[in-house]
């Protein structure tokens, strides 16, 4: 059987090309690529839920086989398997520890986890009205039951957020800045990160950054990563571009975080969002009337974890650091740019936002009901509102895994339900 290192490494250096992926990737996808088949479908939501490589299920399966055959010994191999997720998400996102990952079924619980470890009752977050809705929700809840005081920084007219805005909204009264590297509706990137950085700094607040729409799609490690970003916390996971699907997520932490084991120093931030993996000396079962943490990331570990996070992830995070994020960032812009041409072609203009994630949009007053007649014609898409609330989007991501006549095929097919009846 084919390895995906002998696979990405059989298709040569340089820039990746249809034919390459055809002959050496597209055989590691086989049951996905059956699938898409099967529904008679052409997948070009790549940005929402990744297609799984066929390994993925041999490891999940590897995973089960340890606990039928070793029962409670099966726990070793599985942390083992948890320190490599962990090594490959640090790896991928530019933090210069493995344990400034901590594995997280939801990157939203990833988020509470930073909230609920702030020193106020109710910090003051100042946050984009463009964060996905498992933040959006967690923040108006929290305001709600008067646990946070939130500062909404809107966009302009036609949807795009500035990072001046954000940096404007930052006072000495801010506790926490929340904002996304990549906006999920619209893929825009908000470029100037490192302002947003700095402000809230020189305000003496900390920073989530959200980047669940660049991580595997933006060479992070290549510019320095989160650390050199000098970001406090990040969120993110393995759902969409590294194909690791639901409930395997992360929050990473920069290392001025990080502490040696121990009883919390005063002034250090440690969660409430806490349980028996967070303690020091987990297994001794000693209880010190001040709780003692683990060392590193570690100490925002919780309870006992989901053994089966790094093997639903393993797969997809091999593929992306075998073939290189900037290769697949410059294969996926290509991509891009034929799907926008072929659309143009045939009389629809779409939305090209500068700079953007993996997707590009197709502005629709009935974006939603648009996507289902897609899906009925079988072209597989999704719809977001616009954040100016004044259009909506079907967003459209090219994979690897598509085809250049899959796309023009796309194009023609929008263009018929577009035309006039």
């Amino acid at each position: 059987m084919t390895t995906i290192h002998d696979a990405a490494a059989a298709m040569g250096p340089g820039p990746l090309t249809e034919g390459g992926l055809r002959q050496h990737i597209a055989p590691l996808f086989s049951r996905a690529l059956a699938g898409d088949k099967a529904r008679r479908e052409i997948y070009l939501a790549n940005h929402s839920l990744g297609r799984p490589l066929d390994r993925t299920a041999d490891d999940i399966a590897g995973a089960l086989d340890l606990w039928y055959t070793d029962m409670d010994g099966a726990w070793s191999a599985w942390m083992d398997a948890m320190d490599d997720y962990r090594a490959r998400v640090a790896r991928l996102v530019g933090r210069s520890r493995p344990d400034a990952v901590v594995p997280k079924t939801a990157a939203g619980q990833g988020f509470r986890a930073v909230l609920n470890a702030l020193p106020h009752q109710a910090p003051h977050v100042v946050a984009t009205a463009g964060e996905f809705d498992s933040i959006d929700f967690t923040l108006r809840t929290y305001a709600r039951k008067r646990r946070a005081r939130v500062t909404w920084v809107k966009p302009d007219d036609t949807g795009l957020f500035h990072a001046q805005d954000i940096v404007d909204a930052i006072t000495d009264d801010t506790d926490l800045v929340m904002v996304s590297h990549a906006i999920f509706a619209t893929g825009q990137i908000i470029e100037d990160i490192g302002a947003v950085v700095t402000a809230a700094h020189a305000h003496n607040a900390e920073i989530v950054l959200d980047t669940y729409h660049t991580a595997g799609v933006l060479p992070l490690s290549e510019r320095g990563g989160l650390d050199e970003l000098g970001v406090d916390f990040a969120i993110g996971g393995n759902y969409k571009y590294t194909r690791g699907g639901p409930g395997a997520c992360w929050l990473s932490i920069h290392d001025r975080h990080l502490r040696d084991a121990g009883p919390a120093p005063a002034g250090s931030l440690y969660t409430l969002d806490t349980g028996w993996f967070a303690k020091h000396n987990t297994f001794a079962y000693e209880r010190p009337e001040t709780p003692e943490l683990s060392a590193g990331g570690d100490a925002w570990l919780e309870s006992t974890p989901p053994f089966l996070l790094p093997y639903q992830a393993r797969a997809g995070l091999e593929l992306v650091e075998a073939i290189g994020v900037g290769r697949l960032r410059a294969y996926n812009l290509r991509q891009q740019a034929v799907l926008a041409e072929a659309l143009r072609s045939r009389g629809i203009e779409p939305r090209l936002i500068e700079p953007r994630g993996a997707f590009l949009l197709v502005p629709h007053p009935d974006a939603m009901e648009m996507s289902r007649r897609l899906k009925d014609a079988g072209v597989n898409t999704d719809a977001r509102p616009c954040p100016s609330g004044k259009t909506a989007h079907v967003r459209l991501c090219p994979d690897i895994l598509n085809t250049e006549a899959e796309l023009h095929r796309a194009a023609e097919i929008m263009a018929g339900l577009l035309a006039p009846r």
